[in-house]
């Protein structure tokens, strides 16, 4: 009996200390790369810097590659993955679908950082530094990014199809549990649809909101609905900014686009409707150093939603393929 009990008791004792030895061993750190591959940021930052300056969208684009990213199965790189005779990958899921975009500047960075550190960087770890890089180069706050997450082998477009991702059709309920589900607050919710004060939106994902909704500005949804057609079918890729102020510029003015009811999205507009988050809203729109502050803190909290850490998962060569 004795021995039974101390035996559980070791037993016990090597599972919390295994338990709490995984936890430590998958933390991300900001000094992943700084001794095998130091010139990681600079060689990023350099690619980056010259696809938003061409197309500044492009930011906007590489920020929500790494929000898309996350939400399925945690930030693992399986968003940049092509279909094989395997499995079938995330891209061609409906919230990707016609709309992430993004992966020629993930293949030009991961193509430079390759010839500088052979087999170091992950592609997941790519994407989150891409999605910071654009932010800055947008005019948003900076922040360190943790790093160490490696690349998954496989990709499911079942579950990036699943609801994770919420819609542009989203209710604030929706929008907050489906944050809710993956660690984030509804704070962190508000912070990181401030996102959307860069990048553009295709008028099907719009048109019911500037046509049919009642808390729009008026001159607002009329200006929208030069260039998107009521007519289901025409017009649907015409795209309109997100942000109607200031559309290449990281800043808060999306916020106080929400106070005039210039919401482009529904999801947008929703965040300011008489509900829980409206004081929120009010917040950011007069007080950007609060916005970026609390902006960087939901993006770090998002990068940590279940990375591959340790042996778990590899270092992709090719971002589109498992090695």
């Amino acid at each position: 009996m004795a021995a039974a009990a101390s035996f559980s008791v070791v037993y016990v004792f090597v599972v919390v200390i295994s338990i709490l030895g995984s936890s430590t061993y998958a933390q991300l750190s900001k000094n992943f790369y700084s001794k095998s591959c130091p010139k990681v940021f600079s060689t990023i930052e350099s690619v980056v810097e010259s696809a938003v300056s061409k197309e500044p969208r492009m930011g906007a684009s590489l920020v929500r590659l790494f929000f898309h990213d996350c939400f399925v199965n945690g930030c693992d790189g399986s968003i940049l993955l092509d279909d094989t005779s395997s499995f079938k990958g995330e891209k061609t899921a409906g919230p990707n679908n016609n709309s992430v975009r993004g992966f020629e500047v993930v293949d030009a960075i991961k193509a430079k950082v390759e010839k500088a550190c052979p087999g170091v960087v992950s592609c997941a770890d790519i994407v989150a530094i891409a999605a910071r890089d654009s932010v800055v180069k947008l005019g948003g706050p900076d922040w360190d990014v943790k790093l160490g997450r490696r690349d998954s082998k496989t990709a499911s477009l079942a579950a990036a199809n699943s609801g994770v991702i919420p819609p542009p059709t989203a209710s604030l309920s929706q929008l907050i549990n489906r944050f809710q589900a993956k660690g984030l607050s509804a704070k962190d919710m508000v912070a990181l649809s401030g996102a959307h004060t860069i990048g553009k939106a295709r008028c099907v994902l719009f048109r019911n909101r500037i046509y049919n909704e009642t808390n729009i500005d008026s001159s607002f949804a009329k200006l929208r609905q030069r260039t998107c057609p009521r007519t289901s079918g025409s017009g649907d890729n015409n795209l309109a900014p997100l942000d109607v102020k200031t559309p290449n510029s990281f800043d808060q003015e999306y916020y106080k686009n929400l106070l005039n009811k210039e919401g482009l999205l529904h999801s947008d507009q929703v965040l300011y409707n008489g509900g829980s988050t409206d004081s929120l809203v009010k917040t950011y729109s007069s007080n950007e150093k609060k916005f970026y502050s609390d902006f960087v803190t939901a993006m770090i909290k998002m990068g940590d939603i279940t990375p591959l850490t340790g042996s778990n998962g590899e270092i992709r060569k090719n971002c589109r393929r498992p090695n």
